[in-house]
């Protein structure tokens, strides 16, 4: 089947719930049985981690089961597991695949609550960091050691959108037995297929995309066959569950998710391209661009482009930028993205190698285009910047 039918018929089962077309909401904690030979039965079932066995609505309700079968299909890998956020999601999955003495590698344009998890928090449990450039590639190859059991990527980078070479990568990582995560939020499954290119764990903050409404948060890790144990067990050792509200949220925005992204990828490049020939801008940071320095990895590897790009303003004050993000209408100021609405918020490049390497001056800014018209979301840019240049003419 083509994705669009896929999204639209994945994780619904109407002839299980009385005819319903979508998969109902089951509330619920306590999950009875109406005998010992039941109750043995789905204990039995949850030790041989039968799809949907559950014996706790911690475990899962068939609202939750239904959106990680979806979503592990869609992604090409084994099973998925549910989390109340996406920083949940990465928390588990790297606790549950690293141990004291062991060592990971994260590529330093990574979100920065994933960097602060292992700098704060699984230090003090002995796992040690080293952050790498993304540009890296096959090279990660001289920063392997014994002890490394995780390569972390996100591609594109958080904020900076570096392109990430994830295949090559893979089999440096693979041929030293550690296993490769990706945050692959921006690429959603339709976009990039982590599996393909050797991918064991993928991550998504399905509070963007996937819910696409802003009003839900949730996160999601689909696995291999070999890692699956791993994170399930994480997840249900660190007492990780998911509403079934929220779960239900996400398979009403899988319908629509390919008709969105096709508007967010049309209506983001026609605004960053009209960004890139304006004077007053020193650089769009958007991968479907040909100046883009990853874009040809960007086209081998990827089947599309979100609403989520970076612009840099040819101005070094602070002041400017903050008038022109107020004198902006339509694009919110505010954190998160991959919902209807348009957003921006300013961004100031960091990291041990990202501040070193980063090449431009201006003040940056990461805008989300949303679902509104890409001519309208450019009447709204062209006035912010003609009063920031007014401004600037002024001074």
């Amino acid at each position: 089947m083509q994705e669009s039918t896929r999204l639209a018929s994945l994780g619904r089962d109407p002839q299980r719930f009385g005819g319903l077309v979508n998969t109902p909401i089951f509330r619920g904690s306590t999950i009875l049985s109406s005998s010992m030979a039941e109750w043995e039965q789905r204990k039995a079932d949850r030790a041989a981690d039968v799809p949907g066995a559950t014996t706790y609505g911690r475990f899962g309700t068939p609202t939750t089961h239904a959106l990680e079968d979806a979503i592990a299909q869609l992604e090409g890998g084994h099973r998925a597991q549910l989390f109340p956020s996406g920083l949940a999601a990465i928390t588990t999955v790297l606790t549950g695949l690293l141990r004291q003495g062991d060592h990971i590698l994260v590529t330093d344009s990574a979100y920065g609550p994933t960097r602060g998890f292992l700098s704060r928090v699984l230090a003090r449990f002995g796992v040690e960091t080293t952050l790498y450039d993304p540009r890296i590639g096959a090279g990660i190859a001289a920063l392997m050691r014994p002890n490394t059991r995780v390569v972390y990527v996100e591609s594109p980078g958080s904020e900076t959108f570096e392109i990430q070479d994830i295949p090559a990568i893979a089999e440096a990582a693979h041929r030293q037995g550690a296993h490769v995560v990706m945050d692959n939020t921006w690429g959603t499954p339709l976009f990039y297929k982590p599996f393909e290119h050797g991918v064991d764990v993928s991550i998504q903050a399905a509070t963007k995309y996937i819910v696409g409404h802003s009003d839900a948060m949730l996160g999601i890790a689909t696995c291999t066959a070999q890692t699956w144990p791993l994170i399930k067990q994480a997840a249900q050792d660190l007492g990780q569950t998911t509403s079934p509200d929220d779960a239900y949220l996400a398979l009403r925005g899988l319908r629509t998710l390919g008709v969105r992204l096709r508007q967010h990828h049309s209506a983001g490049l026609e605004v960053a391209r009209w960004l890139e020939g304006h004077d007053a801008i020193e650089a769009v940071l958007h991968p479907a661009l040909p100046s883009h320095p990853g874009h040809a990895l960007w086209q081998r590897d990827f089947l599309g482009a979100c609403g989520l790009f970076s612009v840099v303003l040819k101005t070094t004050s602070v002041q400017d930028m903050h008038g022109f993000v107020d004198a902006l209408q339509l694009f919110g100021l505010g954190v998160s993205w991959g919902g209807f609405e348009s957003l921006v918020i300013p961004f100031t490049p960091g990291g041990d190698h990202t501040a070193a390497r980063w090449p431009w001056r201006g003040q940056a800014l990461r805008l989300h285009v949303g679902l509104e018209d890409p001519r309208d979301l450019i009447a709204d840019l062209d006035q912010a910047l003609v009063a920031m240049s007014r401004r600037l003419r002024a001074a």
